[in-house]
């Protein structure tokens, strides 16, 4: 070999592998539209329909998608983001060939390996054996193979006990284990997932992590869906946030989960707008919660602060009868409802006092500002002594946006000290 071959050939070998940026496409999406039809009032008899055969006809329009445009690269780590009904899982239907666009072009640069949604391609009357046979003829994998490997599919899967029970009696989370593993074992150019994470216990999402880790250390093309912004952050070299069926953001997954928590904050905030007007509330009426909010370490109101800083809640009460020793309480809630923090002044030994008719006071509890990025309410009380009735409770009347930097997936973000010694 002379020098300059020589050389070629050590250019060649040394050359640093292209980043997902710099591949080839191998998932193209340009303008994709989608839409339904929905029936307003579709006949259920035989008689309906005769007696009515217009009824049927009228319907509605859903845009699912609308214009959507990206690329993935070969080798990348992709995830699509966004609320329920945003168009994630029409997407995923159109790329595996399950729907057809109504409008723009999309290109898949090989084989497709999808897990979109529990049981597809499943018979519940054949066993776990027959099934797997079944879908990979539908992944396009010959018999013998997937024959071949089915003992590290069960293996995965951890079924080895019930290889020959009929689908029908497995669980949810039995079957999601079946699907994934037997997806993983094809032999595709483009793997589409859909929250498989969603089923199963800690322990088999754990072996989904570990598969794509090794989906990366390969450079496998890997399109992920899911609600677990976390992971989205952790797996995706690139993401895009689908909202109303459209591209609202695109790019590095920290930007775009950032777009989708601000957008998420701006909706909550909406909401608790329009829930002030008709806050639910229930009690004797011998005292009144007039108003309640959040104010900043400066004791100005605040409907959004960042995380850590200092927060006082405020409620004003006005005493319609006299009360003795009344009990003042919050809870706070997060958006899926939890009781995040519950106090009262019984439970902090507070001795409130004793209130004529026409006297007012105001409640106010301090604390750092712990929680983890999201929307909260908080939910004021005015009880009596015995603290088993209520004078005044009023239903999530203050509310409060939480920014943190960083989304973590628990209810709280306390602060924290990690070491690792050896």
């Amino acid at each position: 070999m002379d020098a300059a071959t020589s050389s070629s050939a050590e250019a060649v070998a040394t050359a640093p592998e292209a980043s997902p940026a710099e591949r080839i496409p191998a998932v193209k999406a340009e303008g994709v539209s989608k839409s339904f039809r929905l029936p307003l009032d579709q006949p259920s008899t035989f008689k309906q329909r005769v007696l009515h055969p217009r009824q049927s006809r009228a319907a509605t329009r859903l845009d699912a998608l609308v214009d959507v445009s990206f690329e993935v690269k070969a080798g990348e780590f992709f995830g699509i983001i966004g609320r329920n009904g945003s168009g994630k899982s029409t997407m995923l239907k159109i790329l595996a060939g399950i729907y057809e666009a109504d409008s723009g072009t999309v290109a898949v640069g090989g084989p497709v390996s999808p897990f979109i949604e529990l049981g597809v391609g499943f018979n519940p009357e054949l066993t776990a054996r027959d099934n797997v046979v079944v879908n990979a003829a539908l992944l396009g994998m010959p018999r013998a193979e997937a024959l071949a490997r089915f003992d590290e599919i069960i293996r995965f899967a951890e079924l080895e006990r019930f290889v020959d029970l009929k689908l029908k009696n497995y669980s949810s989370g039995m079957q999601v284990r079946l699907g994934f593993a037997a997806a993983i074992q094809a032999d595709a150019d483009v793997y589409i997932v859909d929250e498989v994470l969603a089923v199963g216990d800690a322990r088999f999402q754990e072996k989904c992590f570990d598969t794509f880790r090794r989906f990366k250390r390969e450079g496998q093309t890997v399109i992920y869906v899911t609600h677990d912004l976390g992971t989205v952050e952790r797996f995706c070299d690139r993401a895009v946030l689908l909202e109303g069926g459209r591209v609202a953001d695109a790019g590095d997954p920290r930007d775009v989960i950032r777009t989708y928590r601000q957008h998420d904050l701006e909706l909550a905030q909406r909401r608790h707008s329009a829930q002030e007007q008709t806050s639910t509330r229930w009690g004797d009426g011998s005292a009144e919660i007039v108003d309640a909010w959040f104010e900043d370490a400066g004791g100005r109101r605040q409907e959004a602060l960042a995380q850590g800083e200092q927060v006082t809640f405020c409620a004003s009460i006005r005493f319609k009868d006299s009360m003795e020793q009344p009990v003042f309480g919050v809870i706070v809630r997060n958006e899926e409802r939890q009781h995040v923090f519950v106090t009262n002044t019984m439970f902090d030994g507070v001795q409130t006092g004793i209130y004529a008719a026409g006297d007012e006071a105001v409640y106010r509890v301090s604390f750092a500002l712990e929680m983890a990025h999201g929307h909260y309410t908080a939910s004021p009380a005015v009880a009596y002594e015995d603290s088993q009735r209520f004078a005044d409770w009023r239903e999530d009347f203050a509310g409060l946006s939480v920014s943190a930097a960083r989304y973590s997936g628990g209810i709280v973000d306390l602060p924290h000290r990690t070491d690792v010694s050896r």
